[in-house]
């Protein structure tokens, strides 16, 4: 009887100690939880991908050249070239001044006809100069590579001026699109293609005529 007794104290006592010993291990690791917070012990091997985004400068201005080609109703296509300045109202919308010059070529009648000179060399310059508001239709991003994004832009434009051509001056309406491709936040490059339309008496017929403009060009914000 006592021997028994004596065991039962003894697993008892073993029971005991190793619950304690479970309670102890625990208290300690949730002080380690507490400490150290909810790190994970496993840490993932992720290689992130380092971007580098150019933005718009923060100035609203901006101005730059272009060069291109311009068809000439009834006169060919020729080399345009001009300069173009905008001021950004907001992140949409924008207003756009623009001085541009082009060369007429000969018509179908003066090639033809051998000789006979419709416009003098004075007479086939056009100038035109006009202003116009632009709408960025679809802003967005453009990658290049695996690390570089950069910002970029369609947009349409539309606005009025004057066209002095043939010794005369014609009321001119503008409309096109363009691409802007942001390089840096402070320069940017542009491919535009703008109608222009003004009426012409020229050949004798007062017609609409339509002069298609293809341009790129580069701009600084300022």
């Amino acid at each position: 009887m006592a021997s028994g007794i004596c065991i039962f104290l003894l697993r008892n006592s073993l029971t005991a100690a190793f619950a304690g010993l479970l309670f102890a291990v625990g208290a300690v690791r949730a002080e380690d939880i507490i400490e150290h917070g909810s790190e994970s012990v496993i840490e993932p091997e992720l290689q992130r991908r380092t971007i580098t985004e150019a933005d718009i400068d923060s100035e609203d201005f901006e101005a730059g050249v272009y060069a291109g080609v311009m068809s000439i109703e009834d006169f060919g296509t020729n080399f345009v070239y001009g300069v173009r300045a905008a001021y950004h109202i907001t992140e949409d919308f924008f207003v756009e001044a623009a001085y541009g010059r082009t060369e007429a070529n000969e018509t179908s009648y003066e090639t033809l006809s051998g000789g006979a000179r419709l416009l003098t060399d004075s007479e086939r310059r056009l100038d035109y100069y006009n202003i116009s508001l632009g709408y960025n239709l679809f802003p967005g991003e453009t990658f290049i590579g695996s690390g570089h994004a950069f910002n970029s832009a369609l947009y349409v434009i539309a606005g009025v001026g004057n066209t002095e051509f043939a010794n005369d001056s014609h009321f001119t309406v503008n409309a096109g699109a363009g691409y802007r491709f942001l390089v840096t936040d402070w320069m940017a490059l542009h491919v535009d293609v703008r109608d222009y339309l003004f009426n012409s008496d020229l050949l004798g017929n007062d017609k609409t005529t339509n002069n298609l403009e293809f341009t790129g060009g580069l701009t600084f914000f300022f």
